[in-house]
């Protein structure tokens, strides 16, 4: 897809969402239940949409909202529900008209002390925090939450994530219990939703920021930043981890400045991302330009998406960082400064992350898991301290505790930001540099991701195919050595095709947005190899999906 000659540009009020028009739609369209594409639909980060589409819309939050009280009434999920949101425009209505649902359902809503944004990590942590503390599983009904946000999506977006008792992702089948309900609601024109008027809602505080930035000090070494004295930037990208990065610096008396305070729905201080739309990703170098530009003032500079759970780290020696780089990084400094750690914890991730990863878990002697996409399938496993760090390659991880326990089972983008400080610190190396040295030990990959457009027909025939459907026996000039439909570490289906060989490999999974699949690619032979891997797949999947392809 081409580069829009605007991105990393700022944006100009031409590209702003028009708030007014936006939240009158969010109350005034209904969706027709009737049309696919304007019922409730959770991907792997919950429901999203916009209001303009009449796929966000009070009717839809109501409807959700109400299949979530069915749905934890129905496990026993009794406890306290700890409710967040992020800073996009949608979200504030959303989460008041999810006060008013649970609340008319007699749940115990637990929302921010001071009525503030909270991230997504913030939320997971209160829900572990008060399951694991004697009030959950043992002795009262455990707690679950729900998360208002479209992650980094552009500001005409809302997002809408149930995390249950674990604390992190919700997995495929709750979502598909919530979504069946929540459609059938809307199907009866919301006939079976409890709701009261806002102000007679009346749900608990809870301190989301001060439970969180307090019980920072068991994941990451502050004495060590300190003492090296590394200057931090943290740029929230207008985000719910605003208010968290001030405390964080004031908690730990750290050397970091927060770059950009603003908060702003239409997020109008943006650079551009590729394709010319505003978009809160603190992995692409368009919508970073601007901090990417003061590296040379920070030792580490960091962003962060909308709602906190991506992260983006950019070093003065080498800008801003490939997800996949910092996370070989990170997985390589964890588990040789983390002895408190469990001998048997192993190393996630997903299934199109780089291969320098599993390189680099070899070397640590450490046992890979590799999942399907989705941060969900790493929960039971950060949970039982089975995995010591768990990393997607949409720069999204968490890991465990000094101590080997539990932190966040959802992705954490403030804790991979806060390492990064760590690894400069502790190494005197910045993580730019120590991934130059892996790849001195382990070859450099050429990595890349391209979409390509296709039918609806075909994207389902994709989910299913299995390993004889790819007819070829080389790749790029190797022999292929696996074809795997499922994946090696937990034996769940890729929802796609991963083909291999010695020095690379390519992943192909339908988009969950758009008609079209996604071709992941990697080569350990340098760019060209890739170029080659990447035509080569193209063939293979149009071969396998056969009449579909065309269609």
């Amino acid at each position: 897809m081409s580069e829009n000659p605007r991105a990393g540009t700022p944006a100009q009020p031409a590209d702003l969402v028009d708030l007014d028009r936006l939240a009158a739609a969010y109350h005034d369209l209904h969706p027709d239940p009737d049309v696919v594409g304007q019922r409730v639909a959770f991907g792997t980060s919950g429901h999203r949409g916009s209001a303009l589409d009449r796929t966000f819309n009070d009717d839809h939050i109501a409807a959700t909202s109400q299949a979530i009280c069915d749905y934890r009434a129905a496990q026993g999920t009794a406890g306290p529900l700890f409710l967040g949101r992020d800073t996009h425009a949608l979200s504030e209505p959303a989460w008041r008209t999810a006060i008013e649902v649970c609340c008319a359902n007699e749940v115990d809503v637990r929302i921010d002390t001071a009525d503030g944004y909270t991230p997504t990590p913030a939320v997971s942590h209160a829900i572990l925090r008060y399951n694991r503390a004697g009030h959950g599983y043992d002795a009262r009904p455990p707690a679950d939450g729900i998360v208002v946000t479209p992650s980094h999506n552009p500001p005409r977006d809302g997002g809408f994530k149930y995390n249950p008792p674990d604390g992190g992702p919700a997995d495929t089948t709750v979502t598909s219990w919530i979504a069946d309900r929540a459609n059938a609601l809307l199907a009866a024109g919301l006939a079976g939703v409890r709701r009261i008027p806002f102000d007679r809602a009346v749900p608990q505080r809870y301190d989301f920021l001060g439970s969180y930035v307090d019980d920072l000090g068991s994941m990451i070494d502050f004495s060590a930043i300190r003492s090296a004295g590394i200057r931090i930037g943290a740029d929230p990208m207008g985000g719910a981890s605003v208010a968290y990065w001030a405390a964080i610096a004031d908690r730990y008396q750290l050397d970091l400045t927060v770059v950009n305070d603003r908060v702003d729905p239409q997020f109008g201080f943006m650079t551009l991302d590729w394709d010319g739309k505003i978009r809160m990703d603190c992995s692409s170098p368009y919508a970073m330009a601007s901090l990417v530009a003061r590296r040379a003032e920070f030792d580490i500079a960091t962003g962060n998406d909308a709602d906190a759970d991506r992260h983006g780290i950019v070093t003065a020696d080498g800008g801003l960082m490939n997800p996949n780089h910092y996370l070989a990084v990170a997985a390589d400094y964890l588990f040789r400064h983390r002895s408190g750690w469990p001998a048997g914890a192993a190393v996630g991730k997903t299934a199109v992350s780089s291969s320098i990863i599993d390189r680099v878990t070899a070397d640590l002697g450490r046992r890979l898991y590799e999942v399907p996409v989705g941060f969900k399938w790493f929960v039971p496993g950060l949970v039982g301290g089975d995995l010591g760090f768990g990393g997607e390659e949409s720069a999204g991880a968490s890991f465990l505790r000094t101590d080997g326990t539990v932190w966040t089972t959802d992705k954490d983008g403030i804790v991979l930001a806060l390492l990064a400080a760590e690894i400069q610190a502790v190494t005197g190396t910045s993580p730019s540099a120590r991934y130059a040295e892996l790849t001195e030990k382990f070859g450099a990959p050429s990595y890349a991701r391209i979409d390509v457009a296709t039918s609806r027909a075909a994207k389902a025939r994709l989910a299913q195919l299995s390993a004889a459907d790819v007819g070829a026996n080389e790749l790029a000039g190797e022999p292929i050595t696996a074809i795997l439909t499922r994946a090696p570490g937990n034996d769940a289906p890729l929802g796609g095709i991963k083909v291999v060989t010695d020095s690379g490999w390519f992943a192909a999974r339908p988009s969950g947005t758009e008609d079209a699949y996604k071709i992941y690619a990697e080569s350990f032979r340098g760019p060209h190899h890739l170029a080659q891997l990447q035509d080569e797949a193209r063939q293979v999947v149009a071969t396998a999906l056969g009449a579909e392809a065309a269609a």
